[in-house]
């Protein structure tokens, strides 16, 4: 990827209102364009996010999916709370990753999609959040954000197919965006930012003198070498510049953690506010946050049993009412989260036009372990919304395709992604 830089005056993206004592962070502006630009700081005004919620246990398709297809559906029993949101989103169904098997196991292909991370058989590859990261996240403090529920797993994967641990903590999260480090902190940080810089110096330099002795087709495959050890080198004073600037200054008080990990709502919730924050000051573009099945019973009124029990419903009317009261709950709270960014304005738009929101899952029907028909929501980004995308229950479509979208929109000028066959059908651009 090659780095172009932007040196036009502008304001500075960490900014500060002061006064009376104060310091609050300024939203993203147009004047905002960083120092450090690649190119699609250049070609837009506004950052492009992405922001990816998944789930251990699916939901009720049923309750999730209208009976009619396009836009003039009757709203299902999870949409009913977030109808009034009808415009801004769309839904999903009949879709899943071909290939992929392996139910609960398949919580590793979510966002990778690769058969092998679901089936066990394999390692895993790059999920697309990490794809965007890779590409665009050298913009902002934080390339991504991988965050979970307390004791969750993440369906976040390196380019080199490892999955990264997932933050569960969201008043650690806030130190993370909003407390500055010490002095030593940022002194170490700085250390090994040069020790790596030194590294690649010496690397670089090794190479260059064993060009001089190699084929035609080796220093094709050195000068490859080259580019990857330049953008590492790029990647890594980018780190440098930021360690010695000052983070964001927000008007929010360091939250307290949930300690109950079966208020599985309260969570959600509560990780959601730390995410606008981080999107609100531009601390990153790019998050995955995967809310695990916790075995405890949830409180809320109608409740009685333990989520992932009631999520093995077995068709059980008991369980499959209760059931219904969490998963509507879940829904609703993505929605907020939805509706919170539609009221951030920020360059004649509105924060969700700019962040494409993804809500989905490994199990389509979690009772029954079976990864097909997964349950898919998206919300925001420059897409066309308002409709319900009803592909073959039986001959499911290709979520992957949905994935070259959501690239795209990204900035990344892809055309496959795994197992696609192209951009998803019916899903326009604005």
């Amino acid at each position: 990827m090659t780095v172009h830089f932007n040196f036009q005056r502008s304001v500075p993206r960490r900014k500060l209102l002061r006064g009376a004592g104060a310091s609050l962070a300024l939203p993203w502006l147009t004047a905002m364009s960083p120092a450090f630009a690649g190119p699609q700081a250049e070609s837009a005004a506004s950052p492009r996010r992405f922001v990816a919620m998944t789930l251990t246990l699916g939901l009720v398709g049923d309750n999730l999916n209208p009976t009619q297809a396009g836009r003039d559906y009757t709203a299902s029993p999870y949409l009913k709370p977030i109808d009034h949101l009808r415009k801004h989103y769309t839904v999903v169904s009949g879709v899943s990753h071909p290939g992929v098997t392996g139910g609960h196991r398949a919580e590793a292909s979510i966002l990778t999609a690769n058969p092998a991370g679901g089936s066990g058989k394999g390692g895993n590859s790059v999920s697309i959040d990490q794809l965007m990261a890779k590409h665009l996240g050298d913009q902002t403090r934080f390339p991504s954000l991988v965050l979970g529920s307390s004791g969750s797993n993440s369906p976040s994967y390196t380019v080199n197919g490892s999955m990264i641990p997932a933050l569960s903590s969201p008043s650690r999260l806030f130190e993370q965006l909003f407390v500055d480090d010490s002095p030593a902190e940022r002194a170490r940080q700085a250390r090994r930012v040069s020790e790596g810089r030194s590294i690649m110096d010496v690397v670089s330099a090794d190479a260059k003198r064993l060009g001089r002795t190699l084929g035609k087709s080796d220093q094709d495959r050195l000068e490859n070498y080259y580019t990857s050890v330049r953008d590492l080198e790029l990647r890594l004073a980018k780190r440098e510049a930021w360690s010695q600037r000052p983070k964001p200054k927000v008007a929010a008080r360091k939250p307290v953690d949930i300690r109950n990990n079966s208020d599985f709502i309260g969570q959600q919730r509560l990780m959601n506010d730390m995410i606008r924050l981080a999107l609100e000051t531009d601390s990153t573009r790019f998050v995955c946050y995967h809310l695990g099945g916790g075995g405890g019973v949830v409180p809320l009124d109608g409740v009685a049993e333990g989520y992932h029990t009631l999520s093995h419903h077995g068709r059980d009317e008991s369980k499959l009412d209760q059931l219904e009261i969490v998963e509507t709950e879940i829904v609703r709270a993505w929605g907020d989260f939805v509706e919170d960014l539609q009221n951030v304005k920020e360059s004649g738009q509105t924060a969700l036009q700019n962040t494409s929101v993804l809500m989905t899952s490994n199990l389509g029907n979690a009772s029954s372990h079976d990864n097909r028909n997964m349950p898919v929501l998206l919300a925001g980004g420059p897409f066309r919304h308002g409709q319900h995308l009803a592909f073959d229950q039986k001959r499911n479509y290709p979520l992957p395709n949905l994935y070259v979208n959501l690239l795209q929109a990204a900035g990344l000028p892809v055309e496959t992604f795994q197992s696609s066959t192209g951009t998803m059908r019916g899903l326009d651009m604005v």
